[in-house]
């Protein structure tokens, strides 16, 4: 009843951004209305997104998890009832989003949750959030798409592939009724050492990630998910973790405004809904050792005033210890007084809604401060439309996990594998050879070696704890002592003595030692003197199932560095298997992959010949345009012939990132 009556009312209204001007005019009156007609309680309610356990709006399961965890009541209903909440965060521990993914569970817990909501007296539809970055923070997972996480997309330094993923992450949300995700992170990573941001950046260069953050923004406005820039005003260059401490930016104000800004004006520019607040100190902003979350000067002075934005701030999750540098009742109110709209996730709800609502009777936050945020919240959802439907259809479900948004996942894994170091061609792997794979499970090596193994490669294995012991690494060397190469998976081995010392410990075998680094991409820094080295920014398994690819050949390594492996390697730096550096090159390559079968047509091989013949003859004369032209056309020819099945995927592998190399080297 109260979803028709609402409905029925609301259906006129439209976006913002649509609307001419009586209309919008119209609007405003209507969210004046609404807040006219809410009462003090539910006002500062629609300041909060929390957590709650359970699977079902009202399940049982869980009455006395959310009692004892201070989440304002037994269940979603009660919460929802007792504190007029704005917004509700879902994540896998509370047990809102199963691991794996029940796609119809999630869906109906939303729509459950929407329905609670408007049969409050304000009848204000809900934010549900979640983060889903794609890598490692991603909630929705298998049979959902899972993607690699930003700085594979910055390996691939692809706005196509940053706005595909957007695109594909907005629409598997939006099918579970999630219409708000915190995410991208836009933090410029300049520390080898940051224990919380690293792979979740898109890498180190501000322009790349300015273009890539906007154009994955753009992807999920476009599918009326509110996408949220994150963590202002940058939490690249820590070596502290926000969660457990309180991190120093000690940037200088140029450093700030030519390196950590940009992302987030770029961000402000392509129209993002929200930018979620760090839980860090940087004095050059504010020199009151207050985190960014509770500052003044940095989200109302810099964020509101300076740089225009004029969306939702969203405070980082409340309970973590960066943010926790007053008294708990005073959190949420802090916030509050220094710019933020929504206050997220605070750890126990009575005590941070008590404590605002406390601020708001002694005039210490303003009627017109509360209407201020709260007018705001309700305009982001009326133009996000919410107010016009904030359901979702179980038709929309199929769209999770499809044929196509898995194969963009793939692709993006496949393009992002960074080969840095190939000392007298170790790699590929080559049938016969009797290979050892090693490493902390949390790199998983046992998935590598059964790969392999797929491969007709001769492979074993053995894991060790994330930092291994002196048993483990005995152990390991032992196992070791037969095999003709040695790959080590390692997890963020560059702050990891103990990892450190098992490479090292085999490398006194004097065999060739293989590194795949896992998550970040700086554990070269450690052992420089491997024999190869490439990095796949993820352990997730459709990144392993690359880098698997890469060791034996099947794919080209294509990914380029996208951060300073400090005094190594330099961003940008990425070598593959052919080392192709002209189009003679690539025509040999042609008549190799002929040779050797994968190219099975000989009306492509001639076809392909021909073309390159002709970018040579440009090459000669350094003509570059028609260079970069021709090796376009000569991509859409492979395409074509891909299309008629002439190559094996290893040779249009092959033939597609040498060409997309030669352009780059052109191009620059």
């Amino acid at each position: 009843m109260f979803r028709k009556f609402f409905l029925l009312f609301l259906s006129i209204v439209l976006t913002f951004t649509t609307l001419p001007m009586s209309a919008l005019a119209e609007q405003e009156d209507e969210i004046q209305t609404i807040i006219d007609n809410m009462s003090v309680e539910e006002k500062v309610g629609q300041l909060f997104i929390v957590h709650v356990y359970g699977q079902t709006p009202t399940d049982s399961n869980y009455e006395s998890t959310n009692l004892t965890n201070n989440r304002g009541g037994k269940n979603f209903q009660e919460v929802i009832e007792n504190y007029h909440i704005g917004g509700i965060i879902y994540f896998n521990w509370s047990q809102n989003i199963g691991t794996p993914l029940e796609k119809q569970q999630v869906h109906d817990l939303s729509n459950g949750l929407q329905d609670i909501a408007l049969a409050q007296e304000s009848e204000i539809p809900l934010f549900i959030s979640t983060d889903q970055e794609g890598g490692i923070v991603q909630r929705v997972i298998s049979p959902g798409t899972v993607f690699p996480g930003n700085m594979a997309i910055g390996a691939t330094n692809s706005i196509d592939f940053a706005s595909r993923s957007g695109e594909i992450l907005g629409k598997e949300l939006d099918a579970l009724g999630i219409n708000m995700n915190f995410a991208p992170t836009v933090d410029v990573n300049l520390n080898p050492a940051n224990p919380v941001i690293g792979v979740r950046s898109f890498g180190e260069n501000p322009v790349m990630v300015s273009q890539l953050g906007a154009a994955q923004i753009t992807a999920y406005e476009n599918q009326d998910v509110v996408a949220t820039a994150k963590h202002f005003p940058g939490h690249g260059d820590t070596d502290v973790d926000s969660h457990y401490g309180l991190p120093v930016i000690d940037h200088d104000l140029d450093t700030l405004h030519e390196v950590d800004l940009p992302p987030f004006q770029a961000a402000i520019d392509a129209g993002v809904g929200a930018i979620m607040t760090g839980h860090i100190v940087v004095p050059a902003l504010d020199d009151s050792g207050l985190p960014a979350t509770l500052s003044y000067p940095i989200l109302t002075e810099l964020l509101r005033e300076e740089m225009g934005f004029e969306g939702l701030i969203i405070t980082d999750s409340l309970g973590m210890s960066g943010a926790n540098v007053v008294p708990p009742h005073r959190v949420a109110v802090e916030s509050f007084l220094a710019g933020a709209d929504i206050l997220l996730n605070p750890p126990d709800v009575p005590v941070a809604y008590e404590g605002v609502m406390d601020a708001v009777e002694s005039g210490e936050i303003s009627e017109e401060r509360l209407n201020e945020s709260v007018y705001r919240i309700l305009s982001a959802k009326m133009e996000y439309g919410l107010f016009e439907d904030p359901y979702t259809e179980s038709s929309k479900l199929n769209v999770i996990g499809s044929e196509s948004h898995l194969k963009t996942a793939s692709e993006i894994a496949e393009k992002s594998i960074t080969l840095l170091k190939n000392n007298g061609d170790v790699l590929p792997l080559q049938e016969g050879e009797e290979v050892f794979i090693t490493g902390p499970s949390a790199a998983f090596p046992n998935k590598i070696a059964n790969l392999l193994g797929e491969q007709d490669i001769n492979s074993t294995h053995y894991s060790t704890a994330t930092s291994p012991t002196d048993n483990q690494i005995e152990e390991a060397v032992d196992r070791a002592v037969t095999a003709d190469k040695i790959v080590v998976t390692t997890y963020t081995a560059n702050t990891n003595e103990r990892q450190q010392m098992l490479v090292e410990a085999l490398q006194e075998l004097d065999k060739p030692i293989i590194v795949s680094a896992h998550r970040n991409p700086y554990d070269l820094m450690a052992f420089p003197n491997v024999d190869a080295y490439l990095n796949s920014y993820s352990y997730l398994d459709v990144s392993l199932d690359a880098v698997a690819a890469s060791l034996i050949g099947d794919i080209n390594p294509y990914g380029k560095l996208p951060v300073t492996i400090p005094d190594l390697n330099e961003i940008g730096d990425g070598i593959d298997y052919v080392g192709a550096e002209s189009a003679n090159d690539i025509k040999a390559l042609v008549e190799e992959l002929h040779t050797n079968e994968e190219l099975n047509s000989e009306e492509a091989k001639k076809a392909l010949e021909r073309h390159l013949t002709a970018v040579a003859q440009f090459e000669k004369t350094n003509q570059s345009t028609k260079v970069i032209k021709h090796l376009k056309s000569f991509q859409t020819l492979i395409d074509h012939y891909n299309k008629q099945e002439a190559f094996s995927k290893k040779a249009y592998n092959y033939l597609e990132t040498t060409s997309l190399r030669l352009i780059d080297q052109w191009e620059d």
